[in-house]
């Protein structure tokens, strides 16, 4: 199915220019559109604040392709429709006793967008969610269907999970799992940004995923702590600690937001898919009313990171809604941000003012770029993209991955060529 008009992305801080928007309802139809195209892009749900995923050519949406989710008990794996949303893969998982180890903080988004551009959950020993990726079906230019496998094709999966959309249209993903848990989530307010500063490992370590809010002028942060009830659990709850006190009641976290799509704090225990995210499945936050930046750094820099923040916090207080920081195990995807390093992430939510945030995010990548950090693929960055690529060991080879699965640039884009020229 096609359609016309002109889509925006979730902010609304991006029109695409497409010619044409398309919905295929079967992989078949999906497979005529790409190899009729001159140039083509899947769009997830939008959720990236950069143009990733224009074009000038057609956009293709799988909001509409089949539901697909096989389950090999032996292989510990899931096999799903790449267009699927996390809420319905892992509702799905949850039905039958299987999980994924990890989530984002919005169930929301598309398994192939987010695999596409590294993003990821929180914790010491949680890499991204693309890590979690065994397989990939890609329909390639002339509309043929190519697979890769981490049993067959080892290091080349490496290379095309994180593929910024430049080697296909993914139509299925093969996810690792397991058994299903529960995870309870409690929350400390008031922690000290010097406790950050000098208790950042028993912080990141003290639950499965932890996330830490501030906004790096106040002087304190929130914690949120993600624990699995089938391991060992946080800080004595109830208590105070580090100087932070325990919550009384549900918190969003944006300070002034009202906590009513927030997934259950306060302890209660429930399943993986209800606790792990930041947000309900059911209800999309702040749509529309933000931008968004992230960095990712090597963890042993963390704590020169937190000194820059901080001595920047009269740049950043006026235009952030709130800052998070998280942990991210190493892995080994090419373009990973987390590539060959345990990482620490600084996640920013801003408000919809482009000028004003740009002008932040240009100082403070000053300061942090020095130090190791890289960009998400999907957000805002005004780094020049020869030195994001330069921090990739392997962008070469990943360059040439794309010549060879896409020689003539059908899945190409401006954005995509500012950082792997075509030849």
């Amino acid at each position: 199915m096609q359609t016309t008009g002109a889509p925006t992305n979730w902010a609304g801080n991006v029109t695409f220019t497409a010619a044409r928007l398309h919905r295929p309802e079967t992989v078949a139809e999906l497979r005529r559109i790409v190899a009729s195209a001159d140039r083509v892009r899947a769009l997830g749900t939008g959720h990236s604040f950069n143009r990733i995923a224009d074009t000038d050519g057609d956009l293709v949406s799988l909001d509409r392709m089949p539901h697909r989710l096989e389950i090999d008990p032996g292989g510990a794996t899931v096999t799903i429709a790449a267009g699927m949303r996390y809420a319905q893969v892992a509702t799905a998982l949850q039905a039958r006793g299987y999980a994924l180890a990890n989530l984002a903080s919005l169930p929301h988004i598309t398994v192939a967008g987010a695999c596409a551009t590294a993003t990821h959950g929180s914790g010491n020993t949680q890499r991204c969610l693309a890590a979690g990726v065994a397989g990939l079906e890609i329909v390639g230019p002339d509309g043929e269907i190519t697979e890769i496998r981490r049993d067959t094709d080892g290091d080349r999966l490496n290379g095309a999970v994180v593929g910024l959309g430049g080697l296909g249209v993914v139509t299925g993903t093969t996810l690792d799992i397991e058994p299903a848990y529960e995870v309870a989530q409690w929350v400390w307010t008031g922690l000290p940004l010097d406790r950050l500063d000098d208790s950042f490992e028993e912080i990141s370590g003290a639950a499965y995923s932890v996330s830490v809010f501030t906004d790096w002028h106040a002087g304190d942060g929130v914690v949120w702590l993600k624990c699995r009830t089938d391991r060992p659990g946080p800080p004595e709850p109830g208590q105070p600690w580090l100087g932070a006190r325990p919550a009384d009641r549900h918190h969003h976290p944006v300070p002034a937001m009202p906590p009513l799509h927030c997934t259950e704090q306060l302890g209660v225990p429930g399943p993986w898919h209800e606790r792990l995210p930041h947000f309900r499945p059911d209800f999309t936050p702040s749509n529309g009313d933000e931008l968004q930046s992230e960095l990712l750094l090597p963890r042993e820099a963390a704590r020169e990171a937190f000194a820059a923040l901080r001595g920047l916090g009269d740049r950043i207080a006026p235009v952030v809604q709130v800052s998070e920081v998280r942990t991210v195990a190493a892995d080994e995807l090419w373009l990973s941000p987390a590539y060959g390093r345990d990482s620490v992430a600084f996640h920013f939510t801003w408000v919809p003012d482009h000028d004003a945030v740009i002008e932040v995010v240009a100082t403070m990548e000053e300061e942090l770029l020095p130090l190791g950090a890289r960009p998400h693929w999907g957000k805002l960055t005004a780094a020049a993209p020869e030195r994001i690529t330069a921090c990739y060991e392997r962008a070469a080879d990943f360059g040439q991955l794309l010549a060879e699965h896409d020689p003539k640039g059908k899945f190409r884009n401006a954005h995509l060529d500012r950082y792997f020229p075509l030849g």
